[in-house]
């Protein structure tokens, strides 16, 4: 008796665990039909535009092809079929056999190790979720099978899936693959082809034969197996499918445009939606981009002219508008596709001499004008802390006299730099490095002066951008407009109003100085640095380069587009060639020349400027009996007074300024 009355105890508690499942299972259902329809956007790859409004090619370094249904081979779809989810017409979205017997699997080991994923599922997971294995992403991936099941014909889902399931080397979808792997159209495969296809997608690099031949022909022949005792194929089609030899073509995707540009603009818009990069990069998304796509191309090209294919040498470069922070232009490297690794944005290296025109503005700020003097000779530092400093000029070359900070800038003399960084003192030096947007941990040190804390070239680059901007700073940025898939708009850039970091006039005069790297007017005891130049630029530019033992820097600007160029080994190793130290120089004048537009460079000038014939010698005021001069600006009130006559300073009795004054004084200090 007791125990009749056990029995039906317990078939009440299973009658309730059963109305429970019932009716959990009703309501998930439910529940996926008032949501509707899951949004199938996200099938397709990001597409970008230029500034103009049209497409730029290509994507990630990936391969993206949309294949209708209709144009992928029958054995191709049923190949993939027979190996991934066999009872694919016969079920709604989950095969409930297969989850409980891998359910039951999975719990006897403890792990996930097996699998019951349909192809809705495959499918939902490309379009909606990770490949992370955990039960919550599982429970997710099973309910948007439900609701595409719900939603979507059979069809939809198989062509969705076989256009975004991974085949490894960048192909994504059947016909990427069918591209790459064999060089034909999804809808021209042989059975063999198809075959050895669909055995991929489950393990991309384990299965593929072109890394793994051996592993890819155990699964070919699994898939033939099945097709054959399916009947989906005769045994004549599957001997000849086992014995056909195939050829692997290794069709790479068609060579790609600003690739590292489209990567940074990605990310861009992952930070403007708060989304993954990987969903921006499959949703759909229409992204509008600042690419001057000219310029692009000319950066490029001029990379690829001064490196050499195949060599180690790598080079980075981006172009800022000054006015807007529109990015017009970057490389991140040699070639995209054997490193995406983008040295313009994330790499930093040491500046050398392109960092000294930060420490000049600051001396601009304390005093110093074009004219001020200080010797350049070989010279050790006593520091503060008892140390001693010995830097020294590009092959040992010293004046052994006083030269102006206009010369200092073209010749770019160490020791002029070196003074003034002492003279200005380290914390106002790093102070206004800020002002210019540096972000980088700068070491409070002399030699600071010369470069040797690391910085980026997107740094430097939008430095060099305020002073070109009139001492106002922008933002750079990438991303115009979002829109989805339907073409919503999801975001619209909003024009930054610029902000004032620099005296206008200190950065139009500083300016004025930075041309005169390419002024043969100032060679003093060695040539200006941007002599080499002469023959390639015919248009104004204001720039400074900068060389270490590792790095070859090159930032310069038009009134309306600053560009940085570095050049350098990613191991650091040491260009012990002398022609590579001048390529970035090469790079960024064949570039800036090429996307020149009117030829007629000219910086405005603010109120409160003079500008005056110089001795570039003595830093006085130069006349017609003088040996050179060049045309050289002051705020008013600091010009020279004083003449030069041949080489000789006249002590006219209106010379008011002693521009010997710093010179002695650090001749008592050091």
């Amino acid at each position: 008796m007791k125990s009749l009355k056990k029995l039906r105890l317990i078939y009440k508690l299973i009658g309730v665990v059963v109305l429970l499942i019932i009716t959990g299972v009703l309501a998930v259902y439910l529940l996926a039909y008032l949501m509707g329809p899951p949004s199938l956007n996200n099938q397709s790859p990001a597409v970008f535009y230029d500034r103009e409004g049209n497409e730029i090619e290509d994507t990630f370094g990936d391969s993206y092809e949309w294949v209708s249904l209709e144009n992928i081979d029958d054995s191709a779809v049923q190949a993939s079929l027979v190996i991934e989810d066999n009872r694919f017409f016969n079920h709604h979205g989950l095969d409930y056999f297969r989850i409980a017997k891998s359910l039951w699997n999975n719990f006897i080991s403890g792990s996930l190790k097996e699998g019951a994923s349909t192809i809705t599922q495959q499918y939902a997971r490309n379009l909606y979720l990770s490949a992370e294995k955990t039960w919550s992403r599982k429970l997710q991936e099973a309910f948007y099978a439900i609701r595409l099941e719900m939603f979507y014909s059979k069809e939809e889902i198989l062509e969705g899936y076989m256009n975004t399931i991974y085949y490894g080397h960048g192909a994504h979808g059947i016909g990427a693959a069918s591209n790459y792997f064999f060089g034909k159209p999804a809808h021209q495969l042989t059975l063999a082809e198809a075959s050895m296809l669909a055995g991929i997608p489950k393990g991309p690099t384990y299965y593929s034969p072109l890394n793994n031949l051996e592993n890819a022909t155990d699964r070919q022949q699994l898939i033939l197996h099945r097709m054959l005792d399916n009947e989906m194929i005769t045994e004549t089609e599957y001997e000849e499918a086992i014995n056909e030899e195939l050829a692997y073509q290794q069709q790479a995707p068609a060579e790609e445009e600003a690739s590292y540009f489209k990567d940074e603009a990605l990310k861009e818009a992952a930070r403007i939606l708060e989304k993954d990069v990987e969903e921006i990069k499959l949703g759909g998304y229409q992204l509008h981009t600042t690419l001057n796509s000219d310029y692009q191309q000319e950066m490029e090209e001029a990379a690829a002219q001064t490196i050499k294919e195949g060599s180690d040498l790598q080079a980075a470069g981006i172009s800022i508008v000054p006015q807007t922070g529109a990015i017009t232009a970057m490389i991140g490297g040699t070639n995209y596709k054997e490193s995406s690794y983008n040295r313009a944005m994330d790499a930093k290296r040491m500046p050398g001499s392109t960092f000294k025109p930060i420490l000049y503005y600051a001396a601009l700020e304390n005093g110093y004008t074009a004219s001020t003097t200080l010797t350049s000779e070989a010279t050790t530092f006593e520091l503060a802390d008892g140390s001693a400093y010995q830097p020294s000029n590009f092959n040992g070359y010293y004046a052994d006299a006083p030269i102006t900070l206009a010369e200092a800038i073209a010749l770019s003399d160490n020791i002029y730099a070196v003074k003034t960084a002492l003279y200005v003192g380290g914390e106002r030096f790093i102070e206004t490095a800020e002002k210019f947007g540096i972000e980088s941990d700068l070491n409070n040190v002399p030699s600071l002066a010369l470069g040797t804390s690391a910085v980026s070239v997107i740094e430097l680059t939008n430095a060099y951008a305020r002073l070109a901007n009139g001492g106002e700073a922008v933002t750079p940025y990438l991303i115009e407009e979002i829109t989805d898939a339907d073409g919503k708009t999801l975001y619209s850039h909003s024009p930054e109003e610029s902000e004032p970091v620099l005296d206008e006039k200190k950065a139009f005069i500083l300016t004025q100085l930075l041309t005169g790297m390419f002024d043969e007017t100032l060679n003093s005891y060695t040539s200006v640095t941007g002599a080499s130049l002469q023959n390639k630029l015919s248009d104004i530019y204001a720039g400074k380069s900068g060389t270490t033992d590792f790095d070859s820097w090159m930032i310069g600007y038009s009134p309306v587009i600053s560009t940085g160029i570095w050049v350098g080994y990613d191991d650091h190793r040491e260009m012990t060639n002398v022609a590579e130290a001048a390529f970035s120089k090469e790079i960024w004048a064949n570039y800036m020349e090429n996307i020149d537009e009117d030829g007629k460079n000219v910086f405005p000038m603010p109120s409160g400027i003079v500008g005056l014939p110089i001795d570039p010698v003595s830093g006085l005021r130069a006349d017609t009996s003088c040996e050179k001069s060049r045309i050289m600006f002051y705020e008013k009130g600091t010009e020279p007074l004083g003449y030069c006559h041949n080489g000789n300073v006249d002590q006219r009795d209106d010379v008011i300024e002693d521009t010997g004054i710093l010179e002695r004084w650090f001749d008592l200090l050091f």
